[in-house]
């Protein structure tokens, strides 16, 4: 049985808020910058996935939050005030997520104008989708 559109937005955006709220109880904790960093990556990466299901893109596997964004922007110009985040949100991301040599530390500073700067984002993509009765 197929899931409605409605539901699978709402799905993504769940799980969104989920990796949203687990980075803010990391930051508030005094967590690794790193691990805070994924979280906020994969808040960014179900929250744009949604937005653009409900718009009728079709799924599929990508990581790339510049990407996805560009996606966004094609359906709203506005996104693209957001591009510097998803392009930060993307490389802390690959960075804490696989060993790949000399990795740069970021400081609590930066993750934290990265988390802010995300929940601007997920606003707007809520904003968005309540326009289309998501």
């Amino acid at each position: 049985m197929l899931q409605s559109k409605e539901k699978l937005v709402a799905e993504w955006f769940n799980k969104g808020q989920h990796d949203l709220e687990t980075a803010q109880l990391l930051y508030q904790q005094e967590g690794y910058p790193e691990i805070i960093a994924l979280h906020i990556q994969q808040a960014l990466e179900k929250y744009l996935k949604g937005y653009l299901i409900a718009n009728g893109w079709q799924l599929r596997k990508i990581h790339d939050l510049e990407e996805l964004l560009n996606s966004a922007i094609k359906f709203d110009a506005s996104f693209a005030d957001f591009l510097d985040v998803c392009r930060r949100a993307t490389k802390y991301y690959m960075d804490s997520r696989y060993p790949i040599g000399e990795v740069e530390d970021y400081t609590i500073k930066e993750i934290k104008g990265l988390l802010d700067m995300a929940v601007k984002l997920i606003v707007r993509i809520k904003a968005k989708n309540k326009r289309l009765n998501y």
